[in-house]
């Protein structure tokens, strides 16, 4: 499939020669994946040679919801569109927060490009998951995913009362009721301190309010000040536990992980 002017051809073939080789199925379409999410995905739905680079956020330790040792099996891509077109896939997977220019820009040049939004729920996630095989051309491989996922829900589902819970986020805020991470929390044997007292998407709670108003569980999973205020160590009243920022944006495999990680957390506070 050739989409591009000879003569951008002729000044990109160098380029394009060092990319990663293609699919030995020509049948099934290549894929460059812009956004972490579904990188993660993708590099378990894709078969070999099909998914020539992820997103460069993915290799960033601190950031991706990649396992490291995943994302350094596939390329890097900062998002442009002379990267794009350098590794010339067949479809461009990206977040639907895209930048309109840049989405104009690939698809002038022929390529195909499908955005996916943020997954609210462990259900929406899993359609993404089928959405994505299916693109691919391998749907088993996406039911072989959501069936891990579904094993490790039903493990880390709990006897017993939910224990509140309160989720401090990077900035202080909590999440919303509508957020992937909240839905694993209530999987998992929890109820949502910000929701009993009227919290939205991305209220802030503050050191104050922790301490006046404790919750049953605090989950930390942010660096600022008050969440590291030695005051928090005399609250003994009040389970508290870290959780890694990379469990709580992004859906597919790090459900498997958030979901064992709550779990176990649930264990050792009851």
């Amino acid at each position: 499939m050739i989409r591009l002017l000879p003569a951008l051809v002729l000044v990109l073939a160098g380029c394009a020669g060092q990319g990663p080789a293609r699919a030995p199925d020509t049948r099934q379409p290549t894929v460059v994946s812009l956004n972490p999410c579904t990188d993660a995905i993708l590099a378990e739905v894709a078969a070999p040679g099909q998914l020539l680079a992820i997103s460069h956020y993915s290799k960033d330790p601190q950031a991706s919801s990649m396992e490291a040792a995943v994302a350094a099996r596939f390329a890097a891509t900062g998002g442009t569109v002379e990267e794009i077109l350098a590794l010339d896939p067949d479809i461009v997977v990206a977040s639907s927060f895209l930048d309109p220019a840049t989405r104009a820009g690939i698809e002038r040049l022929g390529l195909r490009v499908v955005t996916f939004g943020s997954a609210g729920t462990v259900a929406e996630s899993e359609a993404q998951v089928r959405e994505l095989a299916e693109l691919v051309g391998n749907p088993a491989a996406g039911e072989v995913l959501i069936e891990r996922i579904e094993a490790v829900l039903a493990a880390a589902r709990p006897q017993g009362a939910a224990l509140e819970a309160a989720l401090w986020q990077p900035g202080g805020i909590v999440p919303g009721e509508t957020s992937l991470v909240s839905d694993l929390l209530r999987r998992t044997g929890f109820s949502s301190y910000g929701e009993a007292r009227g919290m939205a998407q991305a209220d802030y709670l503050s050191l104050e309010q922790v301490v006046a108003d404790p919750p049953q569980l605090l989950l930390v999973a942010g660096s600022e000040v008050g969440q590291r205020h030695p005051v928090l160590d005399q609250m003994t009243d009040m389970h508290r536990a870290a959780f890694d920022t990379r469990l709580i944006y992004c859906g597919g495999p790090t459900i498997l992980r958030a979901a064992q990680r709550l779990a176990e957390i649930r264990r050792l506070a009851s």
